[in-house]
């Protein structure tokens, strides 16, 4: 395996800034500098976003920034000591000793199983007090080759507490196969009134590699320290053990130190829980392990739902969240999900156009109905590419516009799913079946889906008896709430949400002029907001939703997802086309670099692709971006292009009418964005501040 950490990787008694960002952004270069990273710029994004998610400061003065990344070329461990500490967010202060640890996208098991032990060694006081007292990098590696290997250094500190905290940290083959299921001694002289209790828990970051399993190895050592056995499952990017099912029957409580779902946490239901971040775990992990053992013997404490109902939703409600706020989770978790199905079964459907030409809908069914691959159409003269590609356009034709049946349904059925998790899916699918038999579409599947969540959700919170909690998930709440919210929609709403989305298919497709150059600019400016967050996708989940009713005598839909299309792609062309030729100056070495990237990713309409600049400069590039999409939006409305794709920017040129208007509307749009915010970083300059926490000026 390549060497994680080298001397090159390595900086001591630097200032490397003021805050996270400048730490962050400085090691994500010394990494690209020598050669594990194929961006500085696609790093930082990537690290700085895991950032943002949970601060990962932890006691004793120490920092572990981590991801996992596609910039990244082979798992790299960087590392600082900081003259002038930064505030990563623990309780106990700023950090001077930084981690900066990168992993691939794929990175393989062996080298995440030493990254993560990596991590699980800093919260060693001798191996941490080592580090501090190090005099060069080379000591610095030796250190931390020595750990990952369990062998000791020539310049490890002696600390007495290496054996105790050794055995609290889960080494050895336990942290090799990431199940970190460490047990406290009984015997440790500790009394206890009511008996030795059992515990179990879960730990899982986001990314996997470090708080993870730092989590798990403090609150074993806490445990320990009252005496109380603990068994803890790493749910890791290093691969995770499951806690015996014998274990679990036996514990008293169950914590789950977690920023993701916990997989697999119906094995806990019924059980008495602690729920936390994962950092919690690092910083409390007393607080959490005597809390355990309080809900232990109260009859009282929040438990593990059954039928593994989401707890993160189930404590939100608790803490009365706004129904504004779940609502939005809900229907953000439905389009997630349905928007496979409408770029494969659109990109399918515009194939079809291009083999078969437009006529091919009113002959698809009957042209695979009487032929076949072996037996070409010869009847059809008017289609397009002749017998050949009459046939294959009728066959990628239905092929799509199957895939783009189940638009509604999975809209539905994944909506459910958000508010009642596995339950909800069947209710769900069938109610936006019936919205689809009954005309109510788009409006439906969400009407549907959420009448259907909910049902499902209040049937599963009753406490029936134990012999009936077995049928819940799989019989009785898939029955009782496919027959109620499916009901609702026959009996009472399904005729009135039908009304509506014709009336609203009525006026789209009644859209001209000025009114449909509002449209525009509305679209536009929502793509081009937060660049893939919630307001970006409900404008393209409009548009694509939509794209089922589109027709030859309808483009409507096919307009606006032109429109929306066309405005995604502004932003990282716009940003490509200012730092790589109208002024480089303006732009660090770094998004020059990344606006050579941005090309691409703007011609295949991934929005993302301006997340980098966005980042450094959210207050000048997102209205600069916004303003160019706007003008794009409004050009493609006017010019009445249609995309019968729902994705692939200029590659799917064959799918889009009329193209060279399609291409007029973005170049405009790029230019006018491109202009804006190199005039917002020459112009728009903010004044010094004394506070350090300042949004980095690209000037």
């Amino acid at each position: 395996m390549t060497q994680l950490i080298t001397t090159e990787l390595v900086e001591l008694d630097q200032n490397l800034g003021s805050s996270p960002e400048d730490v962050i952004r400085h090691l994500a270069g010394r990494v690209a500098a020598n050669g594990r990273a194929t961006e500085v710029e696609g790093l930082f994004a990537d690290a700085f976003a895991r950032e943002s998610k949970t601060a990962t400061g932890v006691p004793g003065g120490i920092a572990i920034p981590h991801c996992r990344s596609t910039a990244v070329t082979e798992p790299t461990l960087a590392m600082a000591r900081l003259s002038q500490p930064v505030d990563f967010g623990a309780k106990d202060g700023p950090a001077d000793l930084i981690f900066f640890i990168a992993a691939p996208e794929g990175a393989d098991q062996e080298h995440l199983k030493l990254l993560s032990k990596l991590a699980r060694s800093l919260i060693k006081k001798d191996f941490t007090a080592s580090l501090r007292a190090a005099t060069s990098p080379a000591e610095i590696v030796e250190l931390v080759e020595a750990a990952l290997a369990d062998k000791p250094s020539a310049h490890a500190a002696a600390a007495p507490a290496a054996a105790a905290a050794g055995a609290g940290a889960g080494t050895g083959a336990d942290a090799a196969t990431g199940a970190a299921a460490g047990t406290a001694g009984e015997g440790t002289g500790t009394a206890k009134a009511k008996g030795p209790k059992r515990l179990v828990a879960v730990t899982a970051c986001p990314t996997g590699i470090a708080h993870t399993y730092m989590a798990a190895d403090s609150l074993v050592a806490a445990a320990k320290e009252v005496g109380v056995d603990l068994q803890v499952e790493t749910q890791g990017a290093s691969g995770a053990k499951a806690l015996d099912p014998a274990v679990i029957a036996a514990a008293d409580a169950v914590i789950f130190a977690v920023d993701v779902d916990v997989r697999g946490k119906e094995r806990f239901a019924g059980m008495p829980v602690i729920n936390a971040p994962v950092k919690r775990g690092i910083d409390e992990p007393d607080k959490m392990v005597a809390e355990a053992l309080a809900a232990a013997d109260n009859p009282h404490a929040r438990r593990v739902p059954h039928f593994a109902e989401d707890q993160a939703e189930h404590n939100a409600e608790e803490k009365g969240e706004h129904i504004g706020t779940k609502l939005k989770k809900a229907l953000l978790t439905g389009v997630s999900y349905m928007i496979p199905f409408v770029a494969g079964g659109g990109l399918l459907i515009a194939l079809g156009f291009l083999l078969g030409g437009y006529t091919i809908t009113g002959f698809a069914d009957k042209i695979l109905a009487e032929n076949s691959l072996f037996n070409l159409p010869t009847v059809y003269p008017e289609l397009a590419w002749g017998p050949m590609g009459a046939y294959l356009g009728a066959v990628f034709f239905k092929i799509g516009a199957l895939s783009l049946g189940f638009l509604v349904p999975a809209l539905a059925g994944y909506i459910a799913y958000g508010i009642a998790d596995r339950p909800g899916i069947a209710p769900g699918f069938v109610s936006g079946a019936v919205a689809v038999f009954m005309g109510a579409g788009f409006l439906g599947g969400i009407v549907g889906g959420l009448l259907a969540g909910y049902v499902a959700h209040s049937i599963g919170k009753l406490n029936v008896a134990r012999w009936l909690r077995g049928l819940m998930p799989v019989v009785i709440i898939p029955l009782v709430a496919s027959l109620v919210s499916s009901g609702i929609l026959f009996i009472f709403l399904g005729r009135y949400v039908a009304a509506v989305t014709t009336g609203l298919n009525n006026f789209l497709a009644g859209l001209t002029g000025a009114s449909a150059i509002a449209l525009g600019i509305v679209l536009g400016l929502m793509m081009c907001f937060d660049l893939g967050g919630p307001v970006n996708k409900v404008a393209y989940s409009f548009a694509v939703a939509g794209l089922g009713a589109a027709s030859i005598t309808n483009q409507a839909p096919w307009q606006i997802m032109a429109a929306v299309m066309a405005s995604g792609m502004v932003p990282p062309l716009a940003m490509a086309l200012a730092s790589t030729v109208l002024n480089k100056r303006l732009f660090s070495l770094a998004e020059q670099e990344n606006g050579k990237a941005a090309w691409l990713l703007g011609a295949s309409f991934i929005s993302e692709g301006a997340i980098p600049f966005a980042a450094a400069d959210p207050l000048r590039v997102i209205p600069a971006s916004m303003l160019g999409g706007a003008v794009t939006g409004a050009i493609s409305m006017a010019a009445g292009v249609g995309s019968k794709a729902p994705h692939g920017g200029i590659f799917v040129f064959f799918a889009i009418d009329p193209f060279l208007m399609f291409v007029v509307a973005i170049a405009a749009g790029t230019v006018v964005s491109a202009f804006a915010v190199i005039g917002l970083k020459r112009w728009a300059v903010k004044k010094p501040v004394d506070t350090v926490e300042t949004v980095p000026v690209a000037a």
